[in-house]
């Protein structure tokens, strides 16, 4: 687990390092704000259109040579287009059909890489595994992104893609090493055992993901919360930016203090979220709704100081949710299926990010990047906090039947056994 870890900062701090140059690339060949957004969708597309087909590829295939051959496959991608760069042979066409050829890929691959982590660790270690995930995303975030302008003020832009083709190497010559430190149960294998059968093999099918997703009524839950939380915040890019350079008038510099704060605070909370043995659902939803109610606070600072101030304990808070978030959608469905399952998410997650932008920028235009803060925040505390309440209003509470001595005896065995 530690090697995987640190085979997965070196990949998060490479992949951040080509996202920061990505965008800056795309305006340098077009000079179109118009195209980067393109872009960006192009590349988020194969989640939404192949995402479960994807999940369900993990979920047939050897895990530990799917998240090697996916890795191999994006660093081919990267070092082709380190090459196109130092040709100067890109344009438009060749980044559009690269971006949707990496989306493709990423469709197998965020799956794969996800649960091959999760197998190298007890299961009861699991929350802790997915929060080190986090903690190395967002560390990885806060490298990539500082050492993008370095490489790319002495090397140029194709050499951000170079490095981040070689963290792909990196990681999949560390594959070949790692041993998984469980095996699902014979009840953990397919539909069948769990009826009483004996070990079956699964169906395998897409239709069984969505469908499980869909009469999950505690995953339908987290992915409303991540999406009221998606479309009328957390686009802290988007609306942090306007505000720290518009009604705060301050420069590039000052904002990116806060995208430092913002990536710390994400650390902290990864950090906490880790210490989480079995959270919940409300967990989730209520760390979201305060997240969402400092949102609305910050929009209100009256100067840099104050929103840093706001905007820390914002990013634990939020951080925190989806750490707790990401640790029941990977453990909540059975071995099998967690492909899909996590499948299905990303296809629902790309839906919100493409969502968020659009619906954020609209409330800038009426009512500038306060008036986003502040009521896309208190919007998303109000939603969330109203579902909760329906929620515990409608689950009945536990009942608690008496026992004799010998009932009391007998729980009191069973408790010890289990």
């Amino acid at each position: 687990m530690r090697w995987w870890s640190l085979a997965n900062l070196v990949s998060n701090t490479g992949t951040w390092m080509q996202l920061t140059v990505q965008n800056l690339l795309v305006l340098q060949v077009t000079g179109s704000a118009a195209a980067t957004g393109l872009s960006m969708s192009v590349q988020a597309a194969p989640a939404l259109l192949a995402g479960v087909a994807g999940g369900a590829a993990v979920d047939r295939l050897p895990r530990r040579v799917t998240a090697a051959v996916s890795q191999l496959l994006l660093g081919a991608v990267a070092f082709t287009t380190a090459l196109l760069v130092a040709l100067d042979r890109i344009d438009m066409t060749a980044l559009l059909v690269l971006a949707a050829v990496t989306g493709t890929i990423a469709t197998v691959d965020a799956p794969a890489c996800a649960l091959l982590g999760n197998d190298l660790v007890p299961v009861a270690d699991l929350p802790s595994a997915i929060g080190v995930g986090a903690l190395v995303h967002n560390a990885g975030r806060l490298l990539g992104t500082a050492l993008a302008g370095v490489t790319v003020g002495l090397l140029g832009s194709g050499a951000a893609y170079a490095a981040n083709g070689l963290s792909f190497l990196f990681v999949a010559s560390v594959i070949p090493f790692l041993r998984p430190a469980h095996r699902p149960a014979a009840h953990e294998v397919g539909p069948a055992a769990e009826r009483g059968h004996g070990p079956a093999r699964p169906e395998m099918t897409v239709r069984e993901g969505l469908v499980f997703f869909a009469r999950r009524p505690r995953l339908v839950a987290l992915a409303g919360i991540a999406g009221v939380s998606a479309v009328l915040g957390r686009n802290y890019g988007l609306t942090l930016a306007v505000l720290v350079t518009g009604p705060l008038a301050l420069g590039a510099g000052s904002f990116g203090a806060v995208s430092t704060v913002l990536a710390v605070g994400g650390i902290v909370g990864a950090v906490l979220g880790a210490r989480l043995r079995r959270p919940s659902v409300r967990l989730v939803g209520v760390l979201a709704a305060v997240g969402a109610a400092l949102q609305a606070v910050a929009g209100l600072s009256p100067s840099l100081a104050v929103l840093l101030v706001l905007v820390l304990p914002m990013a634990v808070a939020e951080s925190v949710s989806e750490t707790a978030g990401a640790t029941v959608l990977q453990t909540d469905p059975p071995p099998h299926l967690r492909g899909r399952v996590l499948g299905v998410w990303s296809a629902i997650g790309t839906v919100w990010g493409l969502a968020g932008p659009p619906v954020l920028g609209l409330l800038m235009e009426v009512a500038g990047a306060r008036g986003a803060l502040v009521g896309g925040g208190l919007l998303a505390a109000v939603a969330i906090t109203a579902a909760l309440a329906v929620h515990a209003r409608r689950t009945p509470p536990p009942v608690t039947l008496p026992f004799g001595p010998a009932e009391r005896a007998g729980r009191e065995a069973l408790d010890t056994a289990a």
